[in-house]
């Protein structure tokens, strides 16, 4: 008796949990009212070179990526005139939990509830509480020619991203921003993981061009610009990009 009523117990605790993630998925899927995104400066590799730069931090660094939501969802008839209102926080000085380097599901479950319950236990922001977490952390272009993979967590609605410190490369950051926030609203990738290359015909932006390559844009979820079936570029800033119609079915711009 004893086991069958821990069971359900934990059948309840799962339906809780599903009803929980169903209900913010349709509430931050409505865009019947501006997301609030509050991005979070972290010194990602302890450099001064970094620190100046978050020092120096400011919000309208961010503007794109509203203008940018604001622009594609204005193409696919969102009603909302501003679908998502961008804030900066006060700079974090510890790093979020580092996601694992496998691809074992146990671990990566494990992972995504210690980074949940990281969000919830740094968030310094004194406004309304944000729909949207977005942990940036920041590296000395100087010194990190690469920075790690970013990421978008739909559960919990949580993006890390890995930026450079440059002021010249603050529009290429926003690229990676808009990219992991669409993450957090449902939307996949649209690149093959192998290769990085975008993924005919879901990660191009203009399917009727002719001929199809060079691309002139990239779609948001593809990362980057197919100039051929080999090679692609990333697209200097958020003018370079756009939403494609299955990330806009996946976000529920198109229904």
């Amino acid at each position: 008796m004893f086991r069958q009523i821990r069971i359900l117990a934990l059948l309840l605790i799962l339906l809780g949990v599903a009803l929980t993630t169903w209900q913010t998925k349709m509430r931050t899927t409505d865009w019947d009212k501006s997301l609030w995104m509050v991005v979070y400066p972290i010194n990602g590799d302890g450099s001064d070179a970094s620190q100046r730069y978050i020092d120096n931090l400011k919000e309208s660094v961010f503007t794109p990526v509203e203008t940018f939501l604001q622009r594609e969802a204005s193409r696919y008839g969102v009603e909302s005139k501003q679908p998502l209102t961008v804030k900066l926080a006060p700079a974090l000085d510890e790093l979020p939990p580092t996601p694992p380097d496998s691809g074992n599901p146990l671990k990566i479950a494990w992972w995504s509830l210690k980074m949940r319950y990281w969000a919830l236990t740094h968030n310094n922001f004194a406004g309304p509480s944000p729909d949207i977490q977005m942990f940036v952390l920041y590296h000395d272009p100087a010194q990190q020619q690469q920075v790690a993979h970013s990421l978008g967590l739909e559960k919990g609605l949580i993006g890390v991203v890995n930026a450079y410190a440059g002021k010249q490369m603050a529009a290429r950051n926003n690229v990676v921003i808009a990219h992991e926030m669409l993450h957090t609203v449902g939307a996949s990738d649209k690149y093959d993981l192998s290769t990085k290359l975008p993924v005919y015909p879901v990660g191009y932006a203009d399917l009727s061009r002719v001929p199809l390559h060079p691309q002139r844009k990239a779609e948001i979820m593809a990362g980057s610009i197919p100039l051929s079936e080999q090679e692609a570029v990333m697209p200097s800033g958020l003018k370079s990009t756009m939403v494609g119609e299955t990330t806009a079915i996946e976000i529920r711009w198109l229904r």
